[in-house]
């Protein structure tokens, strides 16, 4: 996940509200539920401290998405009376919502809620052209058409030499169309960065095309094995975003696997546990931070100062390097606010055994 979105959050100082507001449920009482979460969520800053101003930006904030159609959620970020940032979630929050106050914002659960959202072209392909589709977690939207040659594109039976003589003419023209369909979905592709190319139609068709599109695409192609009248298609679609999410994943844990195991000289490029981490990090070494968002180290204390590269394990330790001004964070927070300064992305890992304790990085030099 790239953690540039996350900069305004970290241009000036805590304390921080940051609340996760569930918005799935649409019936014809979510207005009023909606204005019950504000009040809840308000109320629960200002039992943790929250300042009233900002208690209050945090409520008028939630009660202007009582009439939302949002599919999943919203974050929220707020301090001073104001709400700093507000991204979509692209899945609801685990448990519903809650709201926490801390010196900074609780922007972990982003990795999983916000995170990895793998856009796609989908393409509805026939004979005569194609019908490009965007689509995300956040829903679908046109992305263009392509026509080709409209004649002739249906074979005959017949064996008479004329009538092969047209057939050849419509292999011709099927050829030209997936040609034409290709080059432009590879237009497509490059000007909506798409991380996947969806193939609807025929197994024919989605045949031609995917072999005619340029090579360095092929790798991001799938041919969906239900066509576009099929209620299975958008399973399809979902299921190939989640298995490149979770290739994803398991390529950059293959990376870590790989980079932990120490060189000749005993230097690896890739650490874990928290205290390891804290001296990468004041070192600006971090290049990838991994996060199981459940570990044991993510809520481990630490301190804190003013700047992103000003932590320690220990409070003395941050009175050794100068900084007069310390407070207690969590490190996940805490490793994330010092990625974001030096735009290094995070990732969500899945539920295995390493990083020992929840959290890693890869390096940027040993």
């Amino acid at each position: 996940m790239d953690l540039a979105f996350l900069h305004p959050l970290y241009e000036h100082p805590g304390p921080w509200a940051s609340v996760y507001v569930d918005t799935s449920r649409h019936t014809e009482s979510t207005p009023h539920e909606r204005e019950l979460t504000a009040r809840a969520m308000a109320g629960s800053l200002a039992e943790q401290g929250a300042d009233e101003a900002t208690c209050q930006a945090v409520r008028s904030a939630i009660e202007e998405l009582r009439h939302s159609s949002e599919a999943h959620g919203r974050a929220l970020f707020a301090r001073a009376g104001e709400v700093v940032l507000d991204p979509p979630l692209i899945r609801p929050p685990q448990g519903g919502d809650w709201a926490a106050w801390a010196p900074l914002p609780r922007v972990t659960p982003l990795l999983e809620l916000a995170g990895e959202d793998p856009v796609c072209v989908v393409a509805y392909v026939d004979r005569k052209g194609a019908d490009f589709e965007l689509r995300s977690s956040l829903g679908r939207q046109d992305a263009g058409s392509v026509t080709g040659r409209e004649w002739p594109v249906h074979r005959t039976s017949s064996a008479d030499w004329s009538e092969r003589h047209f057939q050849l003419r419509v292999e011709n023209t099927w050829e030209h169309n997936a040609a034409e369909i290709a080059d432009a979905l590879a237009v497509c592709q490059e000007e909506t960065k798409a991380d996947l190319l969806i193939l609807v139609g025929d197994d024919r068709e989605r045949r031609s095309v995917h072999e005619h599109l340029p090579k360095r695409l092929h790798d991001l192609v799938v041919e969906a094995p239900h066509g576009a009248g099929s209620r299975l298609l958008d399973e399809d679609v979902e299921r190939v975003r989640a298995e490149h999410v979770e290739r994803r994943a398991e390529a950059e844990l293959e990376r870590f696997r790989a980079a932990r195991t120490p060189d000749d000289e005993g230097r690896a490029a890739a650490v874990e546990g928290v205290p390891a981490l804290v001296d990468a990090a004041r070192e600006h070494r971090i290049d990838e931070l991994l996060i199981r968002v459940d570990g044991p180290d993510a809520h481990r204390e630490v301190w804190i100062g003013e700047d992103p590269d000003q932590l320690a394990v220990r409070r003395t330790d941050l009175k050794v390097l100068g900084e007069q001004h310390s407070w207690p964070a969590r490190a996940d927070d805490a490793l994330i606010r010092s990625a974001v300064a030096t735009d290094a992305p995070a990732l969500a890992v899945p539920q295995e055994e390493l990083p020992v304790g929840g959290l890693g990085a890869l390096l940027r030099w040993k």
